[in-house]
C-alpha cells in the first residue's frame, strides 16, 4: 500500500467505526443512565466512602436541595483556614497539608519538621535517572514525559509490586517528593533538544519548600520573591485534593480497586488529569483569554466582552468548542472556593507585576459571563468561577511556562491520589466494576461467503 491509500483506507475505516459506534442519547432516559455518573443537577452517583475530603455545595431548605457557597474540606477542615494560618504564620502549607491527607490529622511542630526531612532525603533521583530516562527521551508535552517517568521508576524500586500498606507509604511519599524534578527536568530536556535552547538542571535545596524548590530548580537563576513563593504554595495547596470522585481521583481507586502496582495506578492518574475537560482546563482558560485580550479592544466595554462571550457559547470564537473555560463546575453552583481564596492573593501579584489591568479584566468576565450563559443556555444549577479560571493567570504572573501547568496541578494532586490509594488498599474493597447496559440487539452469525 501506497501512504495515499494507507491513509484512504484509515479514513474509509474511521467513517465505519463512527457510524456503527453511535448511540441514541434519548436511550439513557429510557435506561434511566447517570452519564457522566452524575445526574442532572450534577450530584455524583455515590461509589463509595471516603475519610479524606469533602465538598459542600448544596443544603437542606424545606426539604429540598439548593445551592450553596461551596466549601471544601480537607480531613475535616475548611481548606482557606488552613491557607489563612499559613499565610499568617508566614510559612508554606503544602507539606503539612500533604500531611493531614496521608495520615489524617494536623502534625506537631516536630511531626511536620520530621516530615519535611523526610520528604527531602526521598527527593533526590535514581542515579543517571535525569539522563538515562527523562533527557534520553524528551516529550513535546509534560504529562506524557512525567508519566513516562513515574512508569519508569518501577524498574528502579527494589520492591515494586507489594501493595502492603508500608510499602506503598513509601513509593507514595518517594513520588510526592520526585514529582518537581521529574516535571521540570522534563520540560528542561524538552526545551533543549526540542526547542534547541540551553540546558539546564539545577538540584534541589534540601532547606527549602517545595514551591520554594520548583522556582528554584525552573529558573536558571534560582531566584524568586517570597510573594511568588506564598502563591505557588497557596496554588499547591488548593490543588492537592478534591474528592474521591474526581476524575483522576477516581481513577485512581479504579485502578487500585485491581490490586496492581503504585507506579502504574498513579501513571493512569496521571493521563486522566491530562485531559482539558480536568487538569488541562487552566490551560485552556489561558489560551482563551490571550485570544480574547487580542480581539477585545476595551478591556472596559462590558458590551463589546458580552459580544465575544456570546460568540465563544455561538460556536464562532476562539476555539469553535462553545465553551466558557473556567466556568462552571460538575459540583460547585453558587461559588468555588478555591477560586476565591486564589483571588484574594492575586491582588497583591498584580501589584507587583504591574498587570492590575488584566487582573480587573478577568474579574470583569468573572461577573458577566454568568449572565450570558444563563442568556444563551439552560442552567439547571448555577455557574460561577472555577479554581482554573484564576490558576492560569497566577502561572503566566509566575512566568512559569504553559508547558507546565498541568504539571504543577499534578505536583499538587499526587498528595490526593496518595492518599486515596491508601485508603483504597487499607479498606481492600471489590474491584470497581460499573454496569453498562447493552442496546445492540442480537444477530446471526453470517458466514464470510455470504456477507
Amino acid at each position: 500500500m501506497t501512504p495515499q491509500s494507507t491513509q484512504a483506507e484509515l479514513k474509509q475505516l474511521t467513517e465505519l467505526c463512527v457510524a456503527n459506534n453511535q448511540i441514541d442519547t434519548s436511550l439513557y432516559s429510557v435506561y434511566d443512565v447517570k452519564r457522566g455518573l452524575r445526574d442532572i443537577n450534577g450530584k455524583g452517583v455515590l461509589a463509595g466512602l471516603t475519610n479524606i475530603s469533602n465538598i459542600h455545595a448544596s443544603k437542606i431548605v424545606d426539604g429540598v436541595r439548593v445551592p450553596d457557597k461551596g466549601i471544601l474540606y480537607y480531613r475535616g477542615y475548611d481548606v482557606s483556614q488552613l491557607v489563612r494560618n499559613c499565610v499568617l504564620e508566614h510559612r508554606s502549607g503544602f507539606e503539612e497539608v500533604t500531611y493531614l491527607l496521608l495520615f489524617g490529622k494536623l502534625p506537631t511542630v516536630r511531626e511536620l519538621a520530621d516530615f519535611k526531612t523526610l520528604l527531602s532525603n526521598y527527593r533526590a533521583l535514581p542515579l543517571h535517572f535525569a539522563r538515562d530516562v527523562i533527557m534520553r527521551r524528551p516529550s513535546a508535552d509534560m504529562m506524557n514525559g512525567l508519566a513516562n517517568s513515574v512508569l519508569a521508576l518501577y524498574s528502579y524500586d527494589d520492591n515494586p509490586d507489594a501493595i502492603d500498606p508500608e510499602n506503598v507509604l513509601r513509593q507514595c511519599l518517594q513520588l510526592i517528593a520526585r514529582m518537581p524534578l521529574m516535571a521540570v527536568y522534563s520540560y528542561h530536556s524538552h526545551m533543549h533538544f526540542n526547542k534547541n535552547q540551553s540546558l539546564y538542571i539545577g538540584n534541589p535545596d534540601p532547606a527549602l519548600d517545595t514551591a520554594e524548590n520548583i522556582l528554584k530548580i525552573l529558573r536558571p537563576d534560582g531566584k524568586y520573591t517570597m510573594l511568588e513563593a506564598r502563591v505557588l504554595d497557596i496554588a499547591l495547596i488548593l490543588h492537592a485534593e478534591h474528592g474521591g470522585g474526581n476524575n483522576s481521583t477516581f481513577t485512581t481507586h479504579v485502578v487500585s480497586s485491581s490490586g496492581t502496582d503504585t507506579y502504574s495506578a498513579i501513571a493512569a492518574a496521571l493521563g486522566s488529569l491530562k485531559g482539558p475537560r480536568h487538569g488541562g482546563a487552566n490551560v485552556k482558560v489561558t489560551q482563551m483569554f490571550n485570544d480574547m485580550k487580542e480581539t477585545i479592544k476595551d478591556w472596559t466595554d462590558d458590551e463589546e466582552i458580552c459580544r465575544y462571550l456570546s460568540d465563544v457559547l455561538d460556536k464562532k470564537a476562539f476555539d469553535r468548542s462553545g465553551l466558557i473555560y473556567g466556568m462552571g463546575h460538575a459540583v460547585y453552583s453558587i461559588s468555588d472556593p478555591r477560586a476565591l481564596i486564589f483571588k484574594s492573593f492575586l491582588g497583591a501579584l498584580s501589584e507587583e507585576k504591574h498587570r492590575n489591568d488584566e487582573f480587573a479584566f478577568y474579574s470583569r468576565i468573572e461577573e458577566l459571563a454568568p449572565q450570558v450563559i444563563g442568556k444563551k443556555r439552560k442552567i439547571y444549577k448555577g455557574v460561577s468561577a472555577n479554581v482554573d479560571f484564576y490558576s492560569g493567570f497566577a502561572y503566566q504572573m509566575l512566568d512559569l511556562p504553559m508547558e507546565l501547568y498541568t504539571p504543577f496541578f499534578a505536583i499538587s494532586r499526587i498528595a490526593g491520589w496518595s492518599a486515596h490509594r491508601l485508603e483504597e488498599l487499607i479498606n481492600v474493597g471489590k474491584i470497581v466494576r460499573p454496569t453498562y447496559q447493552n442496546v445492540c440487539p442480537e444477530q446471526e452469525y453470517i458466514p464470510l461467503d455470504q456477507r
